[in-house]
């Protein structure tokens, strides 16, 4: 990878384009604001602040979401995505969490994690199955809230 110097002083680190996975993990962090705004210093601060309230108002109806109806770990995800765009921080835990999800799809797919997950998910449904069996023959269709005390 060839390192190189831009007009701040910064070190910058080349992009290697082969395509590659290694290639996109290699990417250089950093603000990815266009640079006639990454030029300017107040305007680069400016967008730096409106990239930092948009991501925290995702994350936050993210984390609402959590307890409410909706994707709540889809859009958390999506606020992180927004503030990656401009924190090396947030590219960093957005890169970690890639790599963990993807150990786990891995882990996922070996065929003795498959059997023991649809083993698992069929004793749960057993389970289940056999408490409200026991419910419906017990109190039949009648909503816990309307059991009068028997």
């Amino acid at each position: 990878m060839n390192t190189g110097s831009n007009t701040s002083g910064e070190a910058v680190v080349a992009e290697d384009r082969t395509g590659t996975d290694e290639a996109a993990a290699d990417r250089a962090l950093g603000s990815r604001a266009p640079e006639f705004v990454r030029a300017r210093r107040a305007l680069h601060l400016s967008w730096q602040v409106g990239v930092f309230v948009v991501g925290l108002a995702v994350v936050v109806a993210g984390v609402a979401m959590l307890v409410l109806p909706g994707p709540g770990w889809v859009v958390i995800f999506g606020g992180m995505a927004i503030w990656a765009t401009e924190f090396v921080w947030a590219q960093l835990v957005l890169r970690w969490t890639k790599r963990k999800v993807t150990e786990a799809a891995q882990r996922a797919l070996d065929p003795k994690v498959r059997r023991r997950n649809i083993i698992l998910t069929s004793i749960g449904v057993v389970i289940v199955a056999v408490l409200a069996g026991i419910y419906l023959y017990r109190f039949g269709l009648e909503m816990p809230w309307k059991i009068k005390d028997q």
